[in-house]
């Protein structure tokens, strides 16, 4: 069978499982508004323990990025997500389960050349870029300040 590339994609396209979008986007906001909730409900906790506010945030953090690395651990963030979608990966836990799976896939190589060195395989770029992209928009205002 000897296709060009439209003709290809008109096939394929016509064969294609189509998405449930409006279902898919309903799912991702509630898991995500739930993870949220359960969020302000630990932030909640440790204020009622005597933290600060700031404080009690930064625990919030460790104690998502906990969680998440845990339930990637066992396998359950993956089984979440596949249902949730973006819903576990746009808050801090989906950064935490990057990481996580990385360093998983790549524990078999030994720790420097496996884990180290791949542990930011995934969430690597993110950093970079979001880095840059800081920088630079650092500079624009720096200059439009300066005008």
């Amino acid at each position: 069978m000897n296709t060009d590339a439209r003709t290809y994609r008109r096939y394929a396209q016509a064969r294609a499982k189509k998405s449930p979008l409006l279902r898919d986007m309903l799912t991702a906001y509630v898991t995500g508004g739930l993870i949220c909730t359960l969020a302000q409900g630990i932030k909640n906790g440790y204020m009622a323990l005597g933290m600060e506010e700031e404080a009690a945030g930064t625990a919030l953090s460790v104690t998502l990025i906990g969680i998440a690395v845990l339930l990637t651990a066992f396998g359950v963030f993956d089984r979440i997500a596949k249902k949730a979608g973006a819903g576990t990966l746009v808050p801090i836990t989906g950064f935490a389960n990057a990481v996580a799976s990385s360093a998983i896939d790549a524990r078999s190589e030994g720790f420097i050349m496996g884990v180290g060195a791949k542990i930011f395989q995934i969430a690597g770029p993110v950093i970079s870029y979001g880095l840059a992209a800081g920088m630079v928009y650092g500079l624009i205002y720096w200059l439009v300040r300066l005008l």
